[in-house]
């Protein structure tokens, strides 16, 4: 057990751990070596949406998941809550690569996703307390309102049209968030608000009521063709998984697969109406604006309003620690940020705290892959876009696997392989430097109403 886990148990590592309505009581570890047809090493969404796919489309194989802490521990567990159809990487980038249609295609099994993630949470009877309102980007100073107008009018470049993303005037936006100083918005249907940890625990008993064996406790040492080795034994199977997100990190010989990069979320208490009379979010829309260092907030089923963002540092040498999961001086800020915009916050209490590792490859792009010559797959690097682009590895990994052509193995992000990141201490100086250089553009442009020189100067380097 984590050092986390071990000082406030696992319901402590969230809001959403903590009122997910389970005790988080450990399974059984690997008992010695075995054998099985397919390994997954990772038990969040990817390797946990992998093997219910995989199950459902052959009973047959014998599948097991294996997870050092317990299924929905990391990313998976105790995001923000958004289900949305965002891919890390644009229509643009996947073009230059794969072609115009390619990306189109991309973009639209995206969109089926969140759909096919709220279709699976009721066949299974799972309670995400989901809702599907979509999400409102609002503008609050002249230079987001250029950004907005100017993503609206690319997407419709892309025969991406009002159905798809559309421009909120002022009076529009504030019926819908009540924010200060908004301008406007951007608002797409695309994505649904739900309870993470609901979700992925509600889909290892859904993926064990279809006969796989879920080992927690159970720590990977080493992911080879062939076989897992583990702290419990080894695991040999013909194809082995790996859906180890933000933690690839930490597997021998991935060190510069992906970074772990730390976001950071709060929530209040459960707000009285009167309050959210006054902020709105009445379809639990979830909500950002066109900053340049991300937010995100969602209103949940019992009234508490959940909001996080970027903004801590990235760790030398990618190291991942609980001590990681939490910094006060991010938290001030996030704290900052939402009552600067819904000032009927102030006096409402702060009652959760947390954060967690997200994984992000050198190009921003995710991917989904299988080599059927040595039976090694993979799937990650969300970049925080996670919740739905799981639910698409787990199908894609599915297909791949049981050597099927089907338009999902011929996405552009299938197979896709990104660059390893720079050695350290380069990318702990260009990480943190970026982050910085972010912070500044933001404060540049609520001081200019002006795009900012920085952050056009820094997005060849963000992907």
């Amino acid at each position: 057990m984590s050092a986390t886990a071990a000082t406030t148990g696992y319901a402590g590592l969230s809001l959403w751990h903590d009122t997910a309505d389970d005790d988080f009581a450990p399974r059984p570890g690997l008992p010695g070596n075995t054998q099985v047809d397919v390994a997954i090493v990772g038990g969040g969404l990817t390797g946990l949406w992998t093997a219910y796919y995989l199950a459902e489309a052959d009973p047959t194989l014998r599948i097991v998941v294996l997870e050092r802490e317990v299924t929905g521990f990391g990313a998976s567990g105790r995001n923000g809550g958004w289900c949305s159809a965002l891919f890390p990487a644009s229509l643009d980038s996947l073009a230059r690569s794969a072609g115009r249609e390619a990306a189109l295609a991309q973009h639209r099994a995206m969109r089926a996703t969140v759909d096919e993630v709220l279709r699976v949470a009721e066949v299974e009877g799972i309670d995400a307390q989901a809702t599907k309102g979509g999400t409102i980007s609002l503008v609050r100073n002249a230079a987001q309102l250029a950004r907005a107008r100017a993503e609206v009018e690319h997407a419709r470049t892309w025969r991406r049209g009002e159905d798809d993303v559309r421009l909120l005037d002022a009076a529009e936006a504030t019926s819908v968030l009540a924010a200060t100083h908004t301008l406007g918005a951007t608002y797409t249907p695309d994505c649904a608000v739900l309870h993470p940890a609901r979700l992925v625990r509600g889909l290892a008993r859904a993926v064990e009521a279809r006969g796989v064996t879920i080992h927690e406790g159970t720590e990977a040492l080493a992911i080879e063709q062939g076989k897992v080795r583990t702290n419990r034994g080894t695991v040999a199977a013909d194809v082995v998984v790996r859906a180890t997100e933000a933690w690839t990190s930490q597997l021998p010989g991935s060190r510069r697969a992906v970074i772990p990069v730390y976001s950071l979320v709060i929530g209040t208490e459960p707000l009285p109406q009167e309050v959210w009379d006054r902020i709105g979010l009445a379809r639990r829309e979830t909500f950002s604006d066109h900053r340049h260092l991300i937010i995100y907030g969602q209103r949940t089923a019992d009234d508490r309003l959940v909001f996080g963002g970027r903004g801590a540092p990235y760790h030398l040498g990618s190291s991942i620690r609980p001590a990681f999961d939490r910094d006060e001086r991010t938290y001030a800020r996030l704290w900052s940020s939402l009552v600067e915009m819904f000032p009927v916050l102030r006096g409402h209490r702060v009652t959760h705290r947390w954060g967690g590792p997200l994984g992000i490859a050198r190009d921003w792009c995710a991917s989904a892959s299988y080599d059927r010559r040595t039976g090694l797959a993979q799937a990650g690097g969300y970049v925080g876009d996670g919740l739905s682009t799981t639910n698409l590895a787990g199908r894609t990994l599915r297909d791949l696997v049981l050597q099927r052509d089907t338009e999902l193995t011929s996405l552009p992000w299938t197979g896709h392989g990104s660059p390893d990141w720079e050695p350290e201490p380069l990318r702990w100086l260009g990480v943190n430097a970026g982050l910085n250089v972010t912070n500044l553009a933001d404060a540049e442009e609520a001081l200019t109403g002006r795009p900012s020189l920085l952050a056009r100067a820094m997005a060849p380097l963000l992907g």
